[in-house]
């Protein structure tokens, strides 16, 4: 049996501050804006649809994971270990929280960054197969 799920098309992360939090988007990872109340944000960022909703300060899309260890819940993808180094760097030079490139065991490598409410995001330097179907890559 197939899914009828196609895609993931909206991610919500908490944040304290729609506004600050939009424009950090924006500055650090070109997102774009289409959306803003005192609530919200919604913005484009890596194909789909990104809501920043304010939640209570500290809150956070992190999970600690049966080991007691923090983890992101979401990753991005580019496409190879050059883009993955170029990305860091811009990260690091635009003062983002930005950790080490990781060999975790499989194909590619990672690293994890933060945003300013303490969100983590993983990236990853391996584009999915099916991405690079659908859009010629």
């Amino acid at each position: 049996m197939s899914s009828f799920l196609r895609r993931v098309g909206t991610t919500y992360i908490p944040v304290t501050d729609p506004e600050l939090s939009s424009t950090w988007y924006q500055e650090k990872l070109g997102a774009i804006e289409n959306f803003r109340n005192d609530e919200k944000a919604i913005l484009d960022l890596a194909n789909q649809s990104v809501f920043l909703v304010k939640a209570k300060e500290g809150e956070t899309s992190n999970f600690i994971d049966v080991n007691g260890n923090p983890h992101f819940a979401m990753t991005f993808e580019v496409d190879g270990y050059d883009q993955l180094n170029q990305l860091r760097d811009d990260l690091l030079t635009k003062e983002v929280n930005v950790g080490e490139i990781e060999d975790r065991g499989h194909p590619g490598n990672n690293f994890v960054f933060y945003d300013i409410d303490g969100n983590a995001f993983d990236v990853w330097s391996e584009l999915s197969p099916t991405f690079k179907e659908m859009h010629g890559v």
